[in-house]
């Protein structure tokens, strides 16, 4: 399927056969979760010598709900709204710290929840120990991207995660000196020994610096696109440790580093954009400020796999597969699919990748069979890119989905991209098939 660059049963098979073994291989109890994490892993692996790598967490539910009345399984679970049948996942992408291209995933969970589920009322959850909390995610992606990334010889590793992320108790077991934490703070903490609590010291600090952002709109938030000026501060503090945090081993207080990043001057009637960001990395220089920034901005890659993965591209959750651990397996797999069409997006202009990241050899030869029918008469109109470099690969696949080829235009997106994969796969059968 990673070659394909497909979850589509029907249009991957060559013949009856072939869709028949798919089925059998998914609906098969001895093709384990674990084992298909475990390939993603190793795939990973080989990408991250000597890198300082960007392990990015988040978490996503694949809803079932329109398929509930033929899901056929002991494990059915509700999703987020405690009513529809589905599961959650929660993958951990890995990013080139330098230019932030996606490398690999390091580890995929994956859980459902009992229909009925508790509040954390309830279920006092305050009082629980974090290994019997959904929030454990966090420390335990962090723990199990250790084969992979110390396995493979990364230089070193920075945990980035969104305000879910913000417990104490990553904070207290996580970084160490080879692994950082980088998370956007989800409440306004106690400081150990000051008198203010953590907004009101960051809003104290004096101005680093300032910088513009380009501001993409977002109906949800009633977010108009602008170009934004953030004044930018930093400091060096003390968190205090919950009151309601029941073990004893932790300490009572962890030092850190605290970034706040705040729009001057919005727009009338537009909310100002604002990032509070604690970190592990010194921040003693705006320089070093606008880095820790520029990582928590590349959080929005996860966020692309997972449109990738359903409603943008591969549409994971109108499979017609019929139990829950089959779509599960699968998933794994339409993970490593959205991957590759990541790379084909942040690839588009970076000559010095080889397509070999998203292409077997045969395909780069049908790809170069099909370049003279895919480029136009004039130059405007002829792949300006190295022969078997990535973005080479990128502007053939995007002209097969309907990308109009101009550089004047806007380039490729992931829609784009996904409908050439399509059609690409779908004539490359035929050539191979024709091959002596």
């Amino acid at each position: 399927m990673s070659q394909h660059h497909s979850i589509n049963i029907r249009r991957i098979s060559r013949n009856r056969a072939e869709q028949v073994g798919y089925y059998r291989f998914l609906e098969n109890e001895n093709v384990t979760i674990s084992e298909l994490v475990r390939s993603l892993s190793d795939h990973c692996q080989q990408q991250v010598n000597g890198r300082h790598v960007l392990a990015i967490n988040d978490s996503s539910e694949i809803n079932l709900q329109a398929h509930a009345g033929r899901l056929k399984s002991k494990s059915l679970g509700v999703v987020g709204n405690n009513q529809d049948v589905g599961f959650f996942l929660h993958p951990t992408l890995i990013l080139d710290a330098q230019s932030g291209f996606p490398l690999g995933l390091s580890h995929v969970q994956l859980w459902t929840r009992e229909a009925g589920h508790k509040t954390k009322k309830k279920r006092n959850y305050q009082k629980l120990p974090i290994e019997d909390k959904e929030s454990f995610k966090w420390i335990d992606s962090a723990q199990s991207s250790g084969r992979c990334l110390q396995g493979g010889g990364a230089k070193l590793v920075t945990h980035i995660g969104d305000r879910e992320s913000d417990i104490y108790e990553a904070w207290a077991r996580i970084p160490d000196g080879y692994n950082h934490l980088l998370v956007r703070v989800r409440q306004d903490r106690r400081l150990h020994h000051e008198s203010d609590s953590l907004y009101a010291f960051l809003g104290q600090q004096s101005v680093q610096g300032t910088y513009s952002v380009e501001v993409l709109a977002d109906a949800r938030l009633n977010r108009t696109a602008r170009s934004a000026w953030l004044a930018v501060r930093c400091a060096s503090v003390k968190i205090q440790r919950p009151d309601n945090l029941s073990a004893e081993d932790y300490p009572d207080h962890v030092g850190l580093w605290a970034v706040e990043a705040r729009e001057v001057s919005p727009p009338t009637g537009q909310k100002p954009i604002l990032w509070r960001l604690l970190t592990t990395h010194p921040v003693e220089s705006v320089e070093q400020a606008l880095q820790v920034v520029l990582w928590y901005r590349w959080r929005w890659w996860i966020e692309q796999l997972f449109a990738t993965l359903k409603r943008d591209g591969l549409d994971i959750e109108s499979t017609q597969l019929e139990s829950i651990e089959a779509i599960q397996r699968l998933t794994i797999l339409g993970l490593g699919v959205a991957l590759k069409t990541l790379q084909l997006v942040e690839g588009r202009d970076k000559p010095d990748l080889e397509a070999t990241l998203a292409f077997t050899k045969e395909q780069q030869s049908f790809l170069e069979q099909l370049e003279p029918k895919l480029e136009g008469r004039t130059k405007k109109l002829q792949n300006p890119h190295p022969k078997r470099s990535l973005p080479w690969a990128t502007w053939l696949i995007a002209r097969l989905g309907g990308w109009s080829g101009y550089q004047s235009q806007r380039p490729p997106g992931i829609a784009t991209l996904v409908q050439g994969l399509r059609k690409f796969e779908s004539i490359f059968w035929g050539w191979l098939l024709a091959q002596p």
